[in-house]
Parts: structure tokens; sequence; C-alpha cells
């Protein structure tokens, strides 16, 4: 399969070195968004821990564990969402969203008119294939604007995919050229050139990988893309917020079903697709590629005032964890790294036995 143009033509790359810390590589390519990035400026906080050992004793998690808890109390953020192209709940954008970002940030003014801060944290899990989440969390200047960039990276049947997204997604994003323009679409079209490449070079069959990505700007536009079953959740006035929607086999069975899928739940497991893949989207996954996407939902949101903290987790905090539950967890906690570090350490007390991965964005 042949990979986005732009992805060749490329001479700038966002790069782990040790798998920690991440570097911008100044590129040559005239008038490209990533040509201004200031190195000297970002605050690098690229984080893959291979395991954070905690002082408690081991939980004897059984399948009960990944069942999922009802979050009847959790509210659906309302929001400007634009669901995938693929989505049997598609929302034609209409030019509604061009210049978006521009507009309100101008208004505004490009310095940042809110104080945000980031923490991260991660623990592997009890399964054998090893850690396979990958996080990305960085606070850098750009342009004159003040920019967030967070993503969670949940990998299955290998690491590589949630490696390479951890090392590329967001560079591929920030170099369309029409971003900022067009940012629904530049994010759509930058997702593609990413899955194909990975498709081409990393994971041509098997392995595959969440994406749970937030774009925060000037700490009052967000940008939230989702592929997967990661989650990004918002708590306001102590009540959680959830910003995307979980792609699960029984909640896009017609979208499976229509690409020439099936979707079977076996006892005592949870639905899958083609009796495989318990997600309807993915980058990578190249087996079943006919039959899912790597098709985004995006949601760009202005953060109201009121907005406490965002979280960005993998399904290793949300298989035990509802939504308000995660919010009460850190509501009277003030640092955002702590905050983080407290809700994998609940998930993993709850019984999670999954790889988990977190990051808090606290105002």
């Amino acid at each position: 399969m042949k990979a986005h143009s732009n992805l060749h033509k490329r001479k700038s790359t966002l790069i782990a070195a040790d798998g920690n810390h991440a570097v911008f590589k100044k590129t040559t390519r005239k008038g490209s968004f990533v040509d201004t990035l200031e190195q000297k400026q970002a605050e690098d906080i690229l984080t893959r821990e291979k395991k954070y050992n905690e002082d408690e004793d081991n939980n004897d998690a059984d399948d009960n564990n990944t069942e999922e808890k009802a979050g009847d109390d959790d509210q659906q953020e309302e929001g400007e969402y634009l669901l995938g192209d693929d989505g049997p709940t598609t929302v034609t954008e209409d030019g509604i969203h061009k210049g978006l970002f521009m507009k309100d940030t101008d208004e505004e003014n490009k310095t940042s008119t809110r104080h945000f801060s980031h923490g991260c944290h991660l623990m592997e899990g009890e399964m054998i294939h090893g850690m396979e989440d990958y996080v990305f969390a960085k606070h850098m200047k750009l342009n004159g604007y003040d920019l967030g960039l967070y993503a969670i990276f949940d990998g299955h049947a290998g690491r590589d995919v949630a490696k390479y997204l951890q090392s590329h997604l967001f560079e591929n994003i920030l170099s369309e050229p029409d971003f900022w323009e067009n940012p629904v679409q530049a994010v759509k079209k930058a997702c593609k050139a990413t899955d194909d490449e990975i498709l081409e070079n990393i994971a041509d069959s098997r392995g595959g990988s969440t994406a749970v990505a937030a774009i925060l700007i000037n700490g009052v536009k967000l940008l939230v893309i989702n592929v997967g079953d990661s989650r990004a959740i918002s708590c306001k006035n102590g009540l959680a917020k959830q910003l995307t929607v979980d792609h699960e086999p029984e909640k896009e069975k017609d979208l499976v079903e229509s690409r020439g899928g099936f979707v079977i739940k076996r006892p005592g497991d949870v639905p899958r697709v083609d009796d495989q893949l318990a997600m309807t989207r993915a980058f990578g996954d190249g087996k079943l590629k006919e039959h899912i996407t790597a098709e985004p939902d995006v949601m760009i949101k202005k953060m109201d005032e009121d907005t406490e903290f965002i979280i960005l987790a993998s399904d290793g905090l949300w298989k035990v964890m509802t939504n308000q539950e995660a919010c009460d967890c850190i509501k009277d906690v003030d640092d955002a790294q702590k905050a983080a570090k407290k809700l994998v350490t609940e998930a993993k007390y709850k019984g999670s036995y999954d790889d988990i991965s977190c990051i808090v964005v606290m105002f």
C-alpha cells in the first residue's frame, strides 16, 4: 500500500532517542508548520516508562475485572462533535470549522490566556506480552501559541505500532499545511497517511494500536482525536464529561458489517470483530483493515473557565473505573503528576491487570 506522499517528502522527524525524550529536528521544507518550532522553548516530557513498581500486594484479578463498569451517571460532553466518515452516525462538516482555531485564538491574543500543566504515569500490567502502552505529553511554544500535546497509545499484538505513533502522529498532524485553517480535515488526512505508513513499513498484517490525543491551544481551545477504546474526559464543576466515544464492536456493529465483517461475542469474552479484535477502529491491524478503520472521531471545543482538568487514559483504567470515579479520585489533588500517578495506582488497586497509562491536564 502506497503511503501518503507527504510522509516521504517530509524532512523533519519527531524522534524519541531513548524512548523517553522527544526532539524536533529542524525541517528544510519552506513554509512548513514544523519549520517554526522553537526547540529551546519546548518542555519535553515524552514519557515511556518500562515499569512502575508499587509497594503493594499483587492483586489476584479474575475475568470479572475486565468488564467495564456501567457509567450511567457520566455525562457526554456537549461539543462540536465530528464523527469519522466511516461511522454510522457521520456528521458532515460543511466548512463550519475552517479557520476555527485561528479565529478564537486571535481574538484572545496569541499569548496563553489560561495556565495549564500536565502529568503522566504508566504501569505495566500482569499480561505476558510486556508493556505495550506509550504516552506523549509535551508543552511547547509555536508561532506565538502556547500548545499542549497529549496522547495515549495502547498497543495490541505487539508494541511497534504504538511506539511509531508516539514518534510520528503529532508531527504528521502539525505538518499538514491546512491544519490551522481546516483542522478536522487535516487531522483525518494525517491519520490516514500515518496508518498507510504503518501498514507499509511497521505492521503489515498483525499488530495495532489505539490513539486518543488532544491538542490544547492557549489553554482555551481543545482538539480531541480518538481512534479505538482509549478515552478522554473532562471534569467541570466536579462532574465528569466524556469527550470521546469508545469504538467498541457492539456500538459499531453496523460499521463492521457494512465493510464485510462480523461481530461475535463468545461466552466469557468481550465482543470482537471477526472473532479477533475488541475494537472497531485502530491503527495497523492490516489483516482486519477491510473490516475496521483508522478514521478518527474529532471534537473541537472551547474550554470553559470552570473546567478543572482533563484525563486521557487507556482502557486499563476505564475497565475498572467510571468517568465520575476517576474525577472524584483526584478532585482534591492540586498537582497533575501526583494526580496521574494516583489514578493509575487506584486502577491497579481496583483490580486492573492490563497496562495502564494516564495523562492529567490541570487548569
